[in-house]
């Protein structure tokens, strides 16, 4: 593993960022061709809360946070900050006094593929976290590691500066070249989907608008009146 901090790596137009912090993370998947999903067992601790920024990524030791207090000099505001492991920990990486740090320097939140724990003091501070376990397990301070390198989450290559999508289904990565087009599409299918709404708003079966009575008539799905129905 390299050692090394990279700093002031290229992030997107902070207009496209702001413009993902209102969609959810489901319509961005789908946008992509369903892509980009973190993975389901990476949860909020907090409910009610949807953000999106510009990756700061970590990659540590298991059970050493040395490199996310490195890290946290090359976070700035709208910035999330991405802790990886270089394989599975369970370990509290993370934990109010480092949200407090972020907090101070404009971060939106962070995203750690191990441990956290001062759960209640990171929703009364405000500051949201998405984690895969929560551990009052602590660390060490020993090992290097690397700044602003692509890491991995769930297959998911995530790069400095790529956009992170997050709320209470999960977080999704929109690489950050195709930013521009993704929030096109995204925007998109929003709009299509307002539509939708509307539509069964009137009554209007999803059968109906989505053309799915011929596929069942296709598939050899018949209707047939139930035995104990009342007379018509």
């Amino acid at each position: 593993m390299e050692t090394v901090i990279l700093t002031d790596p290229p992030r997107p137009k902070l207009e496209t960022v702001e413009a993902f912090s209102t969609i959810g993370v489901a319509t961005v998947g789908e946008a992509m061709g369903r892509t980009g999903d973190l993975g389901s067992d990476l949860r909020p601790i907090q409910q009610g809360t949807r953000i999106a920024g510009t990756a700061v990524t970590v990659l540590s030791w298991p059970g050493d946070n040395l490199m996310i207090h490195a890290a946290i000099e090359q976070c700035g505001p709208g910035d999330i900050l991405v802790v990886t492991t270089r394989s599975p920990s369970q370990h509290g990486m993370f934990g109010e006094l480092f949200a407090t740090g972020l907090h101070r320097r404009g971060v939106a939140g962070a995203i750690i593929d191990a441990g956290v724990r001062d759960t209640q003091e990171l929703r009364d501070l405000g500051f949201p976290v998405w984690a895969r376990h929560i551990n009052v397990m602590g660390t060490v301070k020993n090992t290097p590691g690397a700044v602003n390198v692509p890491v991995i989450i769930n297959g998911q290559v995530i790069d400095a500066g790529d956009i992170l999508v997050c709320d209470d289904d999960g977080v999704a990565v929109v690489p950050r070249r195709q930013a521009d087009d993704v929030l096109a599409k995204s925007i998109a299918r929003e709009e299509k989907e307002a539509a939708t709404r509307a539509a069964f708003l009137e009554g209007q079966l999803g059968l109906d608008r989505y053309g799915m009575r011929p596929v069942l008539e296709e598939l050899g799905v018949t209707y047939r009146r139930h035995p104990e129905a009342e007379p018509a």
